[in-house]
């Protein structure tokens, strides 16, 4: 878009330059201006050095390293390019070099920034003051590094590449320096592009929503680990069934049947467990299966005798597969000291499971494949 200066009969437009016809450059020109007032880009950031690079066999620098309220890291890249480079990219690895830093270590590099007498004592001082915390133990810094790319312009590709980044949980910002000329004087449009001022806060509850469902979900994969590892080591007292298996992430568990196509998998839900096996003898052979399952629907009786309770037998009409199972209750969510309970419930209902249907599915006429 032109900016336009209006006059008493029309609007004129500003002629656009760039910043290398108007022989500015990064550092010299737009780095030092920026520092000198960061609010230009967010204004909720605290200059803490510029050209940072203390770290081991890299001779790599960060044009600008911030802090936020938050507590978290901002890596500030800088380009006076119309399509940006490859600053993502270098961006990143900046984030990660710095990603581990300490308050100490960043209170050191402020200090090393501003000089002067008690420069130490200063710094810390600035740092706690900007974040709100009477003391270094009030808080500690985020783990997440923030990033911000500022260029003249951005390319597709790199625009394309931190739209499909932040998707993923990171936190990039891209904002456009446009230079402007007008009656000798240099004028910068300064725009936020990505995400858009007005999409932000909901960007960042998307973020936030999908960096919880990940936290989420590893500590439950975690939970299941803990969880099949038990049952596994209370099951080596009365069977061998679980004997080659170690534990898993998911919320089932399965071993062989006894014959190619036939799982005997223990599942557990929220709230609920299940005992099955479930059938499923290759891609495509729909038919067969369920030809398996009516053979063994067709014992039901003696199978369901062998087992002591009745047992659901499911067609599973939407699934490549079918299902002879028992719910128990209790599920995920059960107190962790109550599993034991739980895991024995389970085993046993396995154990039975197998004797019932190991001869019905070793007598089953099927063909091998």
């Amino acid at each position: 878009m032109a900016i336009f200066r209006m006059t008493e009969s029309c609007m004129e437009k500003i002629s656009e330059t760039t910043f290398t016809q108007e022989k500015l450059l990064e550092r010299r020109d737009l780095q030092r201006r920026i520092k000198a007032d960061i609010s230009v880009l967010s204004p909720d950031l605290m200059v803490v050095t510029e050209e940072f690079g203390e770290w081991e066999d890299s001779s790599r620098r960060i044009d600008l390293l911030c802090l936020d309220r938050q507590a978290r890291l901002v890596v500030v890249e800088l380009k006076r390019t119309e399509d940006g480079g490859h600053m993502e990219l270098q961006a990143i690895r900046y984030a990660a070099m710095v990603s581990s830093m300490t308050f100490e270590q960043l209170v050191d590099a402020h200090a090393r920034f501003i000089g002067g007498a008690e420069a130490r004592q200063r710094a810390e001082s600035s740092v706690l003051s900007f974040l709100g915390w009477d003391a270094p133990t009030d808080g500690s810094l985020s783990g997440d590094v923030r990033v911000i790319l500022v260029a003249a312009n951005f390319s597709t590709e790199l625009t394309t590449a931190v739209l499909w980044l932040n998707k993923r949980g990171l936190d990039i910002t891209c904002i456009r320096l446009k230079p402007y000329r007008l009656d000798g004087q240099i004028l910068v449009d300064i725009q936020q592009i990505i995400p858009l001022p007005e999409a932000g806060d909901y960007e960042t509850k998307i973020r936030a929503q999908q960096q919880e469902g990940q936290r989420a979900g590893s500590t439950r994969q975690e939970m299941f680990r803990r969880f099949w590892k038990q049952l596994i080591d209370r099951s080596r007292t009365t069977t061998a069934m679980f004997a080659n298996r170690t534990g898993s992430k998911d919320q089932w568990i399965g071993v062989s049947a006894g014959r190619k196509g036939f799982n005997l998998n223990l599942v557990s839900l929220q709230d609920s467990s299940r005992v099955e096996c479930f059938i499923n003898l290759g891609t495509g052979l729909e038919e067969r299966n369920l030809a398996a399952f009516k053979m063994l629907e067709q014992q039901k009786l003696a199978i369901e005798s062998s087992f002591g309770e009745s047992l659901d037998w499911q067609e599973l009409e939407d699934r490549q597969g079918c299902r002879i199972c028992k719910a128990l209750e209790g599920g995920w969510k059960t107190p962790e000291a109550d599993w034991p309970a739980l895991q024995d419930r389970l085993i046993e209902a396995a154990i039975r499971l197998e004797r019932a249907l190991k001869q019905p599915i070793r007598g089953l006429n099927i063909p091998e494949e």
